[in-house]
């Protein structure tokens, strides 16, 4: 597996171009090869892809607002096009679709969204967090999405710390979704306060070696470090989380 970083954790950061490059030259500099896209300020596509590319940067995968993927859904597909990035996701759905119809609904309208993306050769994920595991009728909403929709049309991009926080096992679910996930959101679990709170790859109390031997049976591609909260400069905690998985066996290239 591949490592990559969500620009996300580093938002504070990249809210217009010049700190979008500062911030890319920083990651060059740690050893990263891939982000994902999500969280950043408003850029022109092109520039942008000018900036990765001047920083030997890869996008592996983005975060797309739900709403305009369904109704800009040719657009966005040609901005990866620009960018070469073959993988779309949404960071989650309206909280009024959290709930058993919600979840039904969903599963029918993004299945043609879904097939225009495929039609591309791209793939769309979906990325959870904590609000999924709730259960209707005896079935979470991750249950109620992946068992409503083609595993050839919608994928899982899991969240550990958040499927971890919600009662559920990271492994057991990486497991259940072999060959429907590209990307994982790796991030930590601890306690601080007697709270759940997040840390870097590798500071907290996740099973990392169960959960990455869970990855390669899943065929996972990317391991994309995110930590919402920082409790230390951002920089040094995505630089800790690199340098753990580095030591874990993952790959920078």
């Amino acid at each position: 597996m591949k490592i990559g970083l969500n620009l996300y954790t580093l938002r504070e950061f990249v809210r217009d171009v010049s700190g979008i490059e500062e911030t890319f030259h920083k990651l060059q500099k740690i050893g990263y090869k891939y982000v994902q896209i999500s969280g950043i300020g408003s850029i022109d596509v092109k520039l942008l892809k000018k900036i990765l590319d001047d920083c030997g940067l890869s996008v592996c995968i983005t975060h797309v607002p739900y709403g305009r993927l369904k109704d800009q859904t040719e657009q966005i597909i040609e901005e990866h096009r620009i960018l070469q990035c073959n993988n779309i996701a949404i960071g989650g759905i309206p909280s009024e679709l959290h709930n058993y119809e919600g979840y039904k609904k969903f599963a029918v309208e993004v299945i043609p969204v879904a097939k225009k993306i495929k039609n591309a050769g791209m793939t769309f994920s979906y990325h959870n967090h904590a609000i999924e595991l709730v259960k209707y009728n005896g079935r979470t909403g991750l249950e109620i999405i992946f068992e409503q929709t083609p595993e050839d049309l919608v994928f899982a991009e899991p969240d550990t710390y958040w499927i971890q926080f919600g009662g559920g096992d990271p492994s057991e679910w990486l497991r259940r979704l072999k060959n429907r996930i590209v990307a994982v959101h790796f991030k930590d679990m601890g306690i601080i306060d007697n709270k759940p709170t997040m840390f870097e790859v590798g500071e907290g109390n996740l099973n990392w070696q169960e959960i990455i031997e869970a990855c390669k049976y899943a065929g996972v591609e990317y391991a994309v470090v995110e930590q919402d909260e920082c409790y230390r400069d951002p920089f040094e905690s995505v630089e800790i989380s690199f340098k753990n998985m580095l030591k874990m066996g993952l790959s920078q290239k």
